[in-house]
């Protein structure tokens, strides 16, 4: 089992614009090469309440418009401190504080499969805080943002990640997959 940060970034390093939107990212509309073996692999997801509060007012309870389906059939758990309502058919948890106990909780859930880390990138450096990240995917996509919310906002150096595979996706996107060391 490993716990994988997925996650498309611009080129300048940002997840999501200045006003938390992805709709930088939605022009480009279908799921990148491999998503369907990406998503077989996966046993828990975990994401941050920002990126759980867009994905809900833009793409699954938008206002004046019928609710859609939750996208994921693996139990999510969303770090918040919020209420949020919950998209039907969805197996969601909300929780809030240290990610280790649970990190831990997904594990059992996720029953030998992977954890994915949605986002957003402060959620995913608590994880690597607490030496829980294992692998990090990133698919670049051909846009600058100029300012936003930062790929992964820690300091990354000592030891550095180290690089797995270099994969061109489409014309348009690249691949980067890591894996994290730690001293």
């Amino acid at each position: 089992m490993k716990t994988v940060y997925l996650t498309a970034s611009s080129l300048d390093g940002f997840i999501a614009d200045a006003r938390n939107s992805l709709e930088w990212l939605f022009q480009f509309q279908a799921d990148p090469p491999g998503w369907e073996e990406f998503e077989a692999r996966i046993g828990a997801i975990a994401m941050g309440a920002t990126t759980y509060q867009w994905l809900l007012e833009h793409e699954l309870m938008p206002p004046g418009a019928d609710p859609k389906p939750w996208p994921h059939r693996q139990p999510t758990w969303i770090f918040t401190h919020r209420t949020w309502p919950t998209p039907p058919g969805a197996d969601i948890h909300f929780v809030q504080g240290d990610v280790r106990p649970v990190h831990a909780e997904m594990a059992a859930a996720a029953n030998g499969r992977d954890i994915w880390l949605v986002g957003g990138g402060e959620l995913v450096g608590q994880f690597w805080d607490h030496r829980l990240l294992d692998e990090l995917i990133v698919t670049l996509a051909p846009v600058t943002l100029g300012a936003g919310a930062p790929l992964l906002p820690r300091p990354i150096t000592d030891p550095p990640l180290q690089l797995r595979s270099v994969r061109q996706q489409t014309s348009a996107f690249v691949e980067l997959q890591y894996d994290v060391v730690y001293a």
